[in-house]
């Protein structure tokens, strides 16, 4: 009887948890990103489209933008010494902002890229900044162990849900060149500062934050004894974040612009439907993590993800590649708090720091040639090469962390069990 309990126990206790007064400012700060880029990440592809940049041109911007934030979170893991965590969330945001000026003045293609190199500008529904591994590692240590996955997957709820409004606001613009109020080059203009404007909230925000989410001063930095697994785990991140690349929430709105003929403000309606249903998986990945554990959640709901990911590049029309999106958006994100609960709990407290850093340095790098090879994929056409590329990787990912990783269990699980075994008894 014990055994049939305890998961939705566990899970039920974790989102019943007070959070702190930190806690909440970083969900909050998450929150006001997850608007900025989905707002953002809809519209650069029609921006840049507008300013006469070709597909291979437009991705090869967001690459760039991933690139810069590998290099940037590779300064934080290298510099971390020097820094402390609320001083590079600070300076992230101040960069924020000048990224948000930046895209509204620029109007060359290699203004723009030094712009994408630098700022914080984020072409995936998912956050890939600096900010990611910052707060990664510093939430762990606000909770206890069993609470740690519902709490990550309220970080990743508060991004997902606040992205898929943004992704909606994405209608705006086009809306008030219909009232003949704007030009359309000054509507998208102004997006990118709205984008900057939410830079000086979480700038607001961070002030905030108390020297609680310091690491302790004794704490050893890099990865010690947990370099093994860190090293294996980025690894197969690394195939997934290229895989993943090629199907940032910018280029697939490129796709469907050109695949489809939709417009802006359309193509913000259907992705702020598929990230509210990638919201709402967020809510469960806890509570299926609690029942089948961390590594299955992981696979067990990326893989069919991943075959509705492949035929929506099948599909003949709109209405049913919408149908396969929305499908693999319930399901595809809810191995994201399970990824980063498992990556912290499997290694030790004083390694936390630089597990981020270096599980999410070689994603960023690897995701960033995914935009530009489907820029160029898409430039020659306008079928969904880019996605079946994706899913099928991904797929191979899925199966590889499941036979590397199936056996390897954070310390909650591993108590679960001893737990049901002495009931048992």
């Amino acid at each position: 009887m014990a055994r049939a309990v305890e998961p939705a126990t566990t899970a039920s206790r974790a989102f019943r948890h007070r959070l702190t007064a930190d806690a909440r400012r970083v969900l909050l700060a998450r929150a006001c990103r997850g608007f900025a880029d989905g707002l953002a990440s809809v519209v650069l592809p029609a921006y840049l489209g507008l300013l006469g940049l070709t597909a291979g041109r437009i991705g090869a911007i967001a690459t760039f933008t991933l690139v810069g934030s590998a290099i940037a979170t590779v300064a934080t893991a290298f510099l971390g010494d020097r820094w402390s965590r609320r001083h590079v969330l600070l300076g992230a945001s101040v960069v924020m902002v000048g990224t948000g000026l930046g895209f509204a003045v620029a109007d060359t293609f290699w203004l723009l890229a030094v712009v994408a190199v630098i700022g914080t500008l984020n072409p995936s529904a998912g956050d890939v900044s600096v900010f990611l591994p910052t707060e990664q590692s510093l939430l762990p240590q606000t909770v206890p162990d069993r609470d740690r996955t519902a709490l990550f997957a309220r970080y990743a709820l508060a991004g997902s849900l606040l992205g898929a409004v943004g992704s909606l606001a994405a209608g705006v613009p086009e809306r008030l060149v219909e009232a003949d109020v704007v030009s359309d080059l000054t509507a998208m203009r102004w997006v990118f500062v709205a984008y900057a404007s939410v830079g000086v909230v979480t700038l607001v925000v961070y002030r905030g934050l108390t020297p609680a989410v310091e690491p302790p001063p004794a704490e050893r930095r890099g990865l010690g004894s947990s370099r093994p697994i860190v090293l294996r785990l980025s690894a197969l991140f690394s195939l997934d974040s290229f895989a993943g690349g090629f199907t940032v929430q910018t280029m697939i709105a490129l796709w469907l612009f050109l695949r489809f003929d939709l417009s802006i403000a359309v193509t913000g309606v259907v992705f702020f439907w598929t990230g509210l249903l990638t919201a709402a998986s967020m809510l469960l990945s806890p509570v299926v993590a609690a029942r089948v554990g961390l590594i299955r959640t992981m696979v067990f709901t990326h893989l069919p993800a991943n075959v509705f990911l492949v035929s929506a590049a099948l599909m003949p029309n709109a209405t049913t590649a919408i149908v396969c999106l929305s499908l693999r958006a319930l399901l595809s994100t809810m191995d994201v708090p399970a990824r980063t609960s498992y990556v912290m709990a499997v290694v030790a407290a004083e390694h936390r720091q630089a597990a981020a850093a270096v599980t999410n340095v070689p994603r960023s790098l690897a995701s960033a040639a995914g935009p530009v090879l489907a820029g160029a994929m898409l430039a020659r056409s306008t079928f969904g090469w880019p996605l079946i590329v994706a899913g099928s990787l991904k797929i191979c990912y899925d199966l590889m962390l499941l036979r590397a990783f199936g056996s390897i269990r954070p310390p909650e699980e591993e108590e679960r069990i001893f737990t049901a075994k002495r009931n048992d008894h």
